[in-house]
């Protein structure tokens, strides 16, 4: 099964997630970066899409029998030292790339999912379906700093503290309500199509709109090689 696919809507690159909970492992990782490379080659992409074509799903996250399998094999230690730095160069691709991301979240975004979905641009969710939920609280798998910092980004401060100290789940027009998501509707198909005409909107050059996001994103990413390093390299991920 592929994991993921693009196709171009005019201006508009959709990236479509297209295995199931879409969790993310090192094949998650090679593919998403190999596919932003694609779409980026694509002189004409003017903006960026992430959906999902599961009808439940948008990303549940971290495989967590992956990782979990990895960390209790010595022997795969590198092996999971070079994912969760594959991670963070996913996350580092899109804070960084040259046209708007943006995420046409049309079911559930749990654990890494939620943070891939904060690291885009912009965010559209169903109103009728799906939940956006940090359970990290629950799994004893805290956020590398890198990934907190991503989610600041986007959550008031006492909000975060809200869904991310209980594992609250929160539905779409909660999400609006606090600025979170730029917008809402009812249904995958209406979600995305919402998402893409938003895209759309934007022609601004891959030059000036990359160097933004740079400078913008200059903490976060100095946080992945600094305090995310250090805890990598310790393998210090559960409490």
């Amino acid at each position: 099964m592929s994991l993921m696919s693009w196709r171009r809507e005019g201006t508009v690159a959709v990236l479509t997630l297209e295995n199931g909970e879409n969790r993310h492992n090192p094949e998650f990782v090679a593919a998403f970066l190999a596919t932003m490379d694609a779409i980026e080659a694509d002189a004409a992409v003017k903006s960026v899409v992430v959906a999902s074509n599961d009808a439940k799903n948008w990303s549940l996250g971290i495989d967590l029998n992956w990782v979990i399998g990895a960390a209790q094999t010595p022997a795969r230690h590198p092996e999971l030292k070079a994912f969760l730095y594959g991670l963070n160069s996913v996350f580092a691709r899109v804070l960084t790339f040259p046209t708007p991301v943006v995420a046409a979240i049309g079911g559930h975004a749990f654990g890494n999912g939620a943070i891939l979905a904060c690291a885009c641009d912009f965010r559209f969710m169903r109103s009728d379906r799906g939940f956006f939920c940090f359970p990290e609280v629950d799994v004893n798998i805290p956020f590398l700093p890198g990934m907190l910092a991503i989610v600041q980004r986007i959550f008031p401060a006492w909000y975060l503290d809200a869904l991310y100290l209980s594992g609250r789940r929160a539905g779409g027009a909660e999400l609006a309500e606090q600025h979170v998501v730029t917008g809402t509707s009812e249904g995958a198909e209406a979600v995305l199509a919402q998402a893409i005409a938003f895209a759309a909107g934007f022609e601004k050059g891959r030059g000036i709109f990359g160097e933004i996001k740079r400078r913008k994103h200059a903490p976060v990413l100095h946080i992945f090689e600094t305090a995310d390093k250090e805890i990598v390299e310790g393998l210090k991920l559960m409490a």
